[in-house]
């Protein structure tokens, strides 16, 4: 059996130190990565100076990316029915049971679910070996859950899922509209290239829009806290202003563009006064009126666009609304100017160009694209192993699982994704493959849920391991290099693909070797009859590449598509000669009619639930929660609610509370926050049964989708909340290896576990009906070691004792109030001591404070790049540092990647308000 380990540069194998540049695996800005190499392992990053998309920054996310690295939680070893194998073994089951599957129940019975965290190349295999091969259109993506409208929206209205713009359209516009995008904590890097945009054209103008006061609008010049689900209404209301105050480009529009009386029919079927449209979006009529004038008077404009817009029953149509009002101004095509979405995942895109979307075939053909079925089937020779491609789309994510649920689907492989936790109604996914006949999982980490139901599982590479390539949301192609070896039997997703595609009788069409000969065939492919000046010729075009040597492959520098004999280049942006691949050649305005979200209110349900993501935190934390200063800032999950919602339902800050929706719970920690609109709450949508108990945020949502692309409504849930009823909260701390084996503390009514840098720390709360437990017992019955100390308050109900054992501290406890807990880094440092003479005497009797007399603590983690807290910030505000920029000169906060800055001004806010009263 052929071997595929990791696809080093010559260089990485120097003894010295030496750099490489690779990208970042997280959010869809793309960044560029240099890694520092020492022995083989990554010591350090910082960002990549020479990349265009970022240009040297990072957020704190893609700079703590050497500390997500240790081997220990990894998938090491295929399993199949709970036991280890050897991958002959694993792969030889996979095939069989595919291939039975087949037999049995026909092709349309297997599928597969993949993830942006694949890289092109994967994608471009799984696309081939399922549709081409396999014969099942049933391959879907995660992409599918952030990305799915704004693709249709595109392919409607463009003829293909292109987005027209780049970064460097932030820099060149005059008026930049954020709209369903807290792009200062979800793509930090770009906002704080907005940011400094901004700063040196004083006539740029910021527009947020947003039912939630997020910290991106601390650069805004206005703020727009429409009600959820009311964009739509807003931007008909926008071209209906158009319309009528004449501010439209109609020399654009007869040139280029069609559809605007039927776009404009339907925008007018509602009153598109003034005071009509700020009633329905439950915004002032001044400000509303500013935004549209603002938006009329200006031609470079972007609207930037992402999950509050996408995640939707309707996302196609607000997407479309943004279009319409591009498309009608004739700002498209220009710099700074055009309809921007921002992907959510380092390779959304990349996963779009090669298929992995179950209504695509490849090289962005879909399979109503005249001539497509034929000319795949031509190249991918098909037809002499099986009959056809399929010919009609597959079913969508929510669908496949329908599907699989009612038995129509008897196995899927799904890869590098979590949908147990990232699918709305998550507990019944979880539920529905369990019982599924064969469930085969490839991922690199050992805490993803999905592979509790699993019956193959397979050890995938991870990043620094991985080599390949991925698309940025600005369409730019950057290589993602693999830099460090895989841990124990660990092994590319393309090539477990290719092994699988050989024991079924596939191996001559899938005989690669690297990486660098699937780009090239995907290249290929992209370039085939596709003609610019000929009829359906296609926007993805990356010909041009298609020559790479493999030397030329591994030194790829970052360039924009299409990439083809008239763009050997890349190109920067889409559409500059108003020339579109549709049948007529011109840009379609399509009619919109608004609706609600399907999730509805009523008296049980009368909270608007919304979900999102925490700035530190990405996806389902398999991988960022093993930096443990990424989890300073939000260490558990939680819920915001405005002060007025939490004094009706008598819950108080920092109060546990629970949320009960049609189809599940979710329980976390309430934040009192003024930035929410009154009757609508806030969740992460990070924590999974690993990090906490019930704190699945998709587990509160109902399938919902949207008709077009099947995108499901996550921002649009429907819920109560009450406190949640308990006993006494507890703190535990204990090292990393008895972390794993305290199932008891599971069993409590909330637990949050939280990776330290030496110890592992647990939020706790006993059930109501065990309110008298007796905490000494429950120590000597659940946690290992001497009971070494204790102090007992009966008084105030609390307890403190801890574990010392040959020297080293085992385990902490403190039974009371979470407030009353001190600083834990103390606690957590001192975890870490493992000297021969032991833990000194004075330090001992510090221990059951929980902190030391003269340490100073610095209280929560605000900037996480540095480790500073809030009551270092304050005390340095009281001592004069009025300003972001005096604090980071004394403290540092603020100065890496920026996206703590809104904090530290509100702080600086709030001090000055403490001193005027």
């Amino acid at each position: 059996m052929s071997d595929a380990r990791a696809v080093h540069p010559p260089s990485v194998h120097n003894a010295a130190p030496c750099q490489a540049a690779t990208t970042c695996p997280y959010c869809g800005v793309g960044c560029g990565v240099s890694a520092t190499l020492e022995q083989g392992r990554i010591t350090a990053v910082a960002g990549d100076t020479t990349h265009p998309a970022n240009q040297g920054r990072l957020c704190v996310k893609g700079s703590a990316l050497h500390e997500t690295l240790e081997h220990s939680g990894r998938l090491l070893h295929p399993r199949v029915d709970g036991a280890i194998t050897s991958w002959d073994d694993a792969l030889d089951q996979v095939a069989a049971r595919l291939s039975a599957t087949r037999s049995t129940h026909g092709n349309h019975a297997v599928a597969a679910y993949l993830s942006g965290q694949l890289l092109t190349e994967d994608y471009y295999v799984a696309n081939k070996l399922f549709k081409g091969f396999l014969g099942t259109p049933h391959v879907d993506t995660n992409s599918r859950l952030c990305m799915a409208s704004a693709v249709a929206a595109y392919k409607r209205a463009f003829g293909a899922d292109a987005v027209p713009c780049c970064y460097d359209d932030l820099e060149e516009a005059e008026l930049v509209v954020l709209v369903g995008s807290n792009l200062a904590w979800n793509h930090p890097v770009l906002y704080q290239r907005l940011k400094t945009a901004r700063s040196r054209n004083p006539l740029m103008r910021i527009v947020v829009i947003d039912p939630r006061v997020t910290d991106s609008c601390d650069i805004a010049d206005l703020y727009l806290g429409i009600a959820p689900g009311s964009d739509a209404r807003l931007f008909n209301g926008l071209l209906a202003f158009m319309h009528r105050t004449g501010r439209m480009d109609q020399i654009y529009l007869d040139r280029h563009a069609e559809g605007l009386e039927e776009a404009l029919a339907a925008a007018c079927e509602a009153d598109v006064t003034l005071d009509a449209i700020a009633a329905d979006c439950d915004i002032d009529p001044e400000r509303l009126e500013t935004f549209y004038y603002w938006f009329t008077s200006q031609l470079h404009v972007v609207t930037l666009y992402s999950q509050g817009i996408n995640q939707s029953s309707s996302g196609t149509d607000k997407c479309q609304a943004i279009i319409n009002c591009h498309l009608a101004g004739g700002r498209i095509g220009l710099p700074g100017a055009g309809p921007f979405s921002i992907t959510g995942q380092p390779n959304a895109m990349g996963g779009r160009e090669v298929g992995g979307l179950a209504n695509q075939l490849a090289a962005h053909m879909d399979y109503h694209t005249p001539q497509a079925l034929e000319r795949v089937t031509r190249f991918w020779q098909t037809g002499t192993l099986v009959p056809t491609l399929p010919d009609g789309p597959g079913l969508k994510a929510v669908a496949l699982f329908e599907a699989i649920e009612r038995g129509e689907v008897q196995a899927v492989w799904i890869m590098a994704t979590n949908p147990v936790v990232s699918l709305p109604d998550a507990d019944r996914v979880k539920r529905i493959l369990a019982a599924c006949p064969l469930v085969i999982v490839s991922d690199c980490m050992a805490n993803a849920e999905v592979l509790d139901v699993a019956d193959i599982i397979l050890p995938a590479t991870g990043w620094s391991e991985k080599d390949g390539t991925v698309t940025n949301s600005e369409r730019c192609i950057s290589r993602q290099r693999g830099l460090t070896e895989p841990p124990g039997e660990a092994r590319h997703d393309w090539w477990i693909m290719t092994e699988v595609a050989r024991r079924l009788g596939f191996a001559q069409a899938f005989d690669y070797d690297h990486p660098a000969t699937i780009f090239a065939e995907h290249a290929r492919l992209s370039g085939l009859d596709n003609d610019p000046d000929a009829a359906g010729w296609r926007v993805f075009d990356i010909s041009g590449l298609a020559s790479l040597t493999r030397d030329e492959y591994d030194a790829l520098a970052p360039i924009q598509w299409p990439v083809n004999a008239r763009a050997p280049a890349g190109t920067a942006r889409l559409f500059t000669d108003g020339h579109f691949p549709t049948p007529s050649g011109r840009a379609r305005l399509m009619p919109v009619r608004p609706c609600g979200p399907q999730q509805a209110l009523n008296a049980t349900y009368a909270l608007r639930l919304n979900t999102g993501r925490v700035r530190d935190q990405w996806h389902t934390m398999t991988r960022t929660a093993r930096s443990a200063r990424l989890m300073n800032h939000r260490a558990e999950p939680f819920v915001d609610l405005h002060p007025q919602d939490a004094e009706a339902h008598g819950i108080k800050d920092r109060q546990l509370v629970e949320l009960t929706g049609i189809c599940g719970r979710f329980r976390g920690r309430a934040r009192i926050a003024r930035a929410q609109r009154r009757g609508e709450v806030f969740v992460p949508m990070h924590w999974n049964e690993a990090f906490s108990g019930r704190a699945r945020a998709n587990a509160l949502l109902a399938p919902y989708v949207d008709p077009i692309s099947g995108q499901p409504e996550s921002k649009h849930g429907a819920v109560n909340v009450r406190p949640l009823t308990h006993g006494r909260e507890a703190t535990l701390m204990v090292t990393t290896e008895l972390a794993e084996d305290l199932q008891p503390v599971r069993d409590c009514a909330y637990w949050a576990r939280i990776p330290m840098c030496h110890a592992v720390r647990w939020q706790l709360a006993e059930d109501s009906d065990m309110a008298e437990r007796d905490w000494l017992a429950w120590i000597e019955d659940t946690l290992p070691g001497p009971l070494s100390q204790w102090s007992v308050d009966d008084a105030r109900g609390r307890l403190r004792a801890s574990s010392l054992q040959d020297g080293r501290l085992n385990w902490w406890l403190m039974v009371g109030p979470p407030d009353t807990l001190p600083s834990p880094l103390w606690l957590d440092a001192l975890f870490g001591e493992a000297s021969s003479e032991g833990i000194s005497m004075a330090v001992r009797r510090r221990i059951l404070a929980g902190h030391d007399s003269d340490a100073r603590d610095d209280g929560p983690i605000i900037c996480s790049c540095h480790q500073v807290g809030q009551y270092a910030i304050q005390a340095a505000i009281r001592d004069g540092d009025h300003s972001v920029e005096a604090l980071g000169a004394r403290l540092a906060c603020g100065t890496q990647c920026g996206s703590c800055q809104p904090e530290l001004k509100a702080l600086l806010e709030e001090e000055r308000d403490h001193v005027r009263l």
